[in-house]
């Protein structure tokens, strides 16, 4: 049969007919129900056992009210928010009970007819399935309050004006204003002129072709602001058309105050244990500095009175003789205060200080430093320091720290050891963007138990150590974004490594 047969069918019928035949096509339920509580049903349109699972005939005498949720059933009662009032008829969204035990989502318009005298004869309901869209509002719902509630700055930003037209309560915090109080904010506001044209372009560029930025861009907060902020991550928002442009795009934050309070505290902390450390180092190492110092200063003591005792004998007799002496005085006098200057700058109470200098210069000026150390222990340097500077830029004061650590952990490594050949071998080497120091010793190993161990706070195998040493060495040099560790087959001796990046 051709759609015009239908419609002339259609129109063939009287009315009654016609209005049964709409209401058995009708994809929404329509029903009849007694305007008493039960909400009993009188009848229903077949479109209830596609929506709820029940037959005509099962629903006809069922108690409509005992399908309610037990939450939503007295929403018309309690005049709930779900319920809306016009022109004598009423709309309520609940959840009602589907054959197989869950419950849907539906939103029914209900009218309670009256006979003349006003008194209720039925109610005529008319409801659709809204389980798809309740839900999609339920979940809207919950983003947005999880967007609200977020510790991190949420903000919408127009494509083309870069106004923001959304903050979440964690942006208005960080910005110092409130809801109630709206100020309109535009993205170049919050940064420096020149990052929002460099960084902050590229960022919103790179997520208009990709979907997505992610990075660190620094905030600039309005003035008398002690806080510190930056932006995470841009998304990019398209519109559904088919040219599928920008429309608008979600940027994600952090105000990052504290954290910088607890990272400046922390590295203080390691500055602080770090001069500590240099402290400590600088008193066991007291009696070879003594001596070392005492070389130079006895030699000026012997030039000296060598020199009173000529002049005194006579055979001294013009300035210019005496000239050799002053030399080699001097010289003596030089070396004293290079030991004394090193020692100084070891033990100095410093900020961290970035700054270029070369490796391989200070691992021998730290084998100088510790010359006499060794010489009291039997043990020899032995280099193997790749050609060229091998610059590097950090700490100076730290990284010469770390080295004097690891090389006095080697020369002591040979206590007790029987061995003849003491050497402390001292290597670098440089590969990609990094440089490899390396410090090993040929004594007697550590075992793997202990090597498990060493770079803990407070462990130590020395009688008299603290066990600090090569735990503050390690986080001196995580600290540069290196690392450390060792290796040791615990028989015939000790490597450290340490992995720095390199210049650049």
């Amino acid at each position: 049969m051709s759609i015009e047969q239908d419609l002339k069918a259609i129109s063939d019928m009287d009315e009654g007919e016609r209005s049964r035949f709409l209401v058995e096509q009708s994809t929404d339920m329509i029903s009849r129900h007694t305007p008493t509580t039960e909400w009993t049903f009188l009848d229903v349109s077949p479109a209830v056992e596609r929506m709820l699972g029940y037959t005509v005939e099962e629903m006809i005498g069922t108690a409509g009210y005992d399908l309610f949720h037990p939450e939503d059933a007295d929403n018309l009662i309690k005049r709930s928010d779900s319920v809306r009032y016009r022109k004598g008829m009423y709309t309520n969204v609940y959840r009602y009970k589907h054959k197989n035990g869950h419950y849907i989502w539906l939103e029914t318009t209900s009218r309670t007819l009256r006979d003349a005298e006003g008194k209720p004869i039925e109610v005529v309901c008319v409801s659709r399935d809204v389980t798809e869209q309740t839900l999609a509002q339920q979940a809207t719902r919950r983003l947005a309050r999880v967007v609200e509630s977020s510790s991190d700055m949420i903000m919408f930003c127009n494509h083309k004006t870069m106004q923001l037209t959304y903050m979440n309560e964690a942006t208005y915090i960080t910005l110092g204003t409130e809801k109630e109080n709206p100020v309109v904010f535009y993205l170049e506001q919050m940064f420096e002129p020149k990052i929002f044209a460099s960084l902050v372009q590229d960022a919103l560029s790179h997520a208009s072709t990709h979907g997505t930025w992610y990075g660190s861009i620094k905030m600039q907060l309005p003035s008398g602001r002690d806080r510190t902020a930056e932006i995470r991550e841009v998304i990019a928002h398209r519109n559904l058309n088919d040219d599928m442009q920008v429309e608008y795009y979600s940027i994600i934050g952090r105000d990052i105050t504290l954290r910088r309070k607890a990272e400046d505290e922390m590295k203080r902390n390691q500055l602080e244990m770090a001069h500590i450390a240099r402290l400590l180092s600088v008193g066991e190492m007291a009696s070879g500095l003594a001596h070392e110092i005492n070389q130079p200063l006895a030699a000026i003591l012997n030039y000296c009175r060598g020199s009173m005792r000529r002049i005194e004998e006579g055979r001294i007799t013009s300035v210019e003789e005496i000239g050799r002496s002053m030399e080699l005085i001097t010289r003596q006098a030089k070396r004293a205060a290079e030991i004394v200057k090193r020692m100084r700058s070891f033990v100095k109470k410093t900020e961290y200080q970035r700054m270029e200098f070369s490796l391989n210069e200070s691992c021998q000026e730290i084998a100088e430093f510790l010359k006499q150390e060794a010489l009291d222990h039997n043990t020899t340097f032995e280099f193997g320091l790749e050609s060229g500077s091998l610059l590097i830029v950090a700490d100076k004061i730290q990284i010469e720290q770390v080295l004097v650590n690891l090389i006095r952990n080697a020369i002591e490594a040979y206590n007790g050891c029987e061995k003849s050949h003491r050497p402390v071998i001292i290597s670098t080497r440089k590969a990609k963007d990094y440089v490899y120091i390396s410090v090993a010793d040929h004594a007697n190993g550590i075992s793997t138990e202990v090597l498990e161990k060493l770079f803990e706070p407070f462990f130590t195998s020395k009688s008299t150590g603290l066990g600090m040493g090569l735990s503050i060495s390690r986080t001196i040099i995580e600290a540069h974004g290196g690392q450390l560790w060792a290796e040791s087959d615990g028989k015939t001796g000790t490597q450290f490594y340490i992995k720095i990046p390199a210049k650049g």
